[in-house]
């Protein structure tokens, strides 16, 4: 595999963290603090595992300003106390900023042993190839 430093060790810890407090604060019915928390813990929790330059490179692109507007604007409507309405923006800045990740969690949650069983069932994979880009898995064959 590949090495992974203390620092990167932390930062997943972090963002595992972060993530835990979100949906804390959802279940919890949109409680505003847990969600601040969660939000703090996963951005710091992704500078630590990619580095701080290249977060700020990622956030800050141009191709990405609506994204990562979206998404740093759903904080601070979740700061400012209205938290489901920030975090409907905040979700929609989420999926346009790691959108291009998704097909490659996907293939990775695919061969986990119990989920993977789950997201290959015949009703399930068509929606999950769909969110994933997989046109090579689709039932129809081109060529017919």
């Amino acid at each position: 595999m590949f090495q992974t430093t203390d620092s990167q060790k932390i930062g997943i810890a972090l963002v595992g963290f972060g993530a835990a407090f979100l949906v804390l604060g959802v279940i919890l019915l949109f409680d505003k603090g847990l969600l601040a928390i969660g939000n703090i813990l996963f951005l710091s929790g992704l500078a630590f595992v990619i580095g701080l330059n290249r977060t700020f490179r990622f956030f800050f692109q141009w191709h990405k300003l609506r994204a990562t507007a979206s998404f740093f604007g759903g904080i601070l409507v979740v700061l400012f106390g209205w938290p489901i309405i920030g975090m409907i923006i905040e979700i929609y800045g989420f999926v346009l900023l790691f959108s291009g990740f998704f097909p490659f969690v996907i293939s990775f949650i695919r061969r986990l042993p119990i989920i993977g069983s789950v997201l290959n069932l015949p009703g399930i994979s068509k929606y999950v190839d769909r969110i994933a880009g997989d046109t090579s898995r689709s039932n129809i064959d081109p060529e017919s």
